[in-house]
């Protein structure tokens, strides 16, 4: 298994401490998560059933023609390369590491390459995966450039894969609309920008015929009548959407501020983290762990995300932290 962010239990027992001690800005969630109500107790006494309003709320919310919900993207990315027979599978590198793992795991020849090649040699693959806003590094793919990926591809029966995790708080970045079309599928995360990644939902957007076979291979009641139940109802809620991304917006820009502060200006971010890439990403992630706050370090290329702290005081921390850092 690849390893990924909010193992915060793990850097606890490392260290002797407890996880409560911790500040925890290694995952990109946000850190203001929608008021979560109670959930009726029928939803977990009874069956999930689909027609309870979620996927007509989701595919207003996210402006795409038709929809499946899944257990979080991760599985979609895991199902996805099921749905192929053996191809030649592009991955915009760098990226998120379960992408490249899924299509190998399942017998694609899968080429970690970067936009150069993808744009010059576009024709040799049968699959293209992108992720926008990029994770780690924050790069936004311009909306343009990837319907001409998809032209490309669609005329040989390949498909243009967009994981848009991140993009909920810049909707207008989002090619969810155009999946009407053959061969583009999108994915979208709900649990990054409502915060509440435990409940292990997501969504594909794509042409009808493609998500019932990927609702075949899902199986039955692959979300659970909680999740259900709890996405329908904060997908709905418009006006507490447009307000916690003014925040988010507001909150990522103090946070790259506090980060050039200190000499670590960030190469790129999205309103949920930011992107510092350095060559000395291992000293500097072994500092701030000292001082009990997890981060998440990249290997290829080197660098550390900063997600959001969620209080006054883990800004503080992140701030006294940062200054020990520069005057070492």
């Amino acid at each position: 298994m690849l390893e990924h962010g909010g193992r915060l239990r793990q850097a606890a027992r490392a260290t002797g401490t407890r996880p409560e001690d911790w500040l925890d800005l290694s995952t990109g969630i946000s850190p203001r998560p929608w008021p979560f109500p109670e959930i009726p107790s029928d939803c977990w006494t009874r069956l999930p059933e689909d027609e309870d309003g979620l996927v007509e709320t989701a595919t207003a919310h996210f402006g795409a023609p038709a929809l499946l919900p899944v257990a979080g993207t991760q599985a979609a990315i895991q199902l996805l390369p099921r749905l192929r027979p053996p191809s030649r599978v592009a991955v915009l590198s760098p990226a998120y590491a379960e992408h490249a793992h899924g299509w190998r795991q399942y017998g694609h020849e899968v080429h970690e390459v970067g936009l150069g090649t993808v744009e010059q040699q576009i024709k040799r693959f049968d699959v293209v995966v992108v992720v926008n806003p990029n994770n780690p590094t924050g790069e936004y793919r311009d909306i343009e450039r990837l319907k001409g990926w998809h032209a490309a591809l669609q005329k040989g029966g390949g498909w243009l894969v967009v994981d848009e995790a991140f993009m909920d708080p810049t909707p207008e970045g989002s090619l969810a609309a155009e999946t009407k079309h053959d061969g583009l599928i999108v994915l979208r995360s709900f649990g990054k920008f409502f915060g509440c990644p435990g409940a292990r939902l997501g969504f594909v957007a794509a042409r009808p015929s493609l998500l019932e076979a990927l609702r075949d291979i899902a199986g039955p009641w692959a979300v659970s009548g909680p999740a259900r139940w709890l996405g329908q109802r904060a997908l709905a809620d418009s006006a507490w959407q447009a307000e916690a991304r003014r925040k988010l917006v507001r909150d990522s820009q103090r946070l790259a501020a506090l980060l050039t502060r200190y000499g670590l200006a960030p190469a790129g971010g999205t309103p949920l983290f930011q992107w510092v890439r350095t060559d000395d990403a291992r000293r500097l992630d072994a500092h701030i762990r000292h001082h009990l706050i997890l981060p998440r370090r990249f290997e290829h290329p080197p660098g550390l995300r900063f997600g959001l702290p969620a209080t006054e005081s883990g800004w503080s921390r992140l701030d006294h932290t940062l200054s020990a850092w520069r005057a070492a």
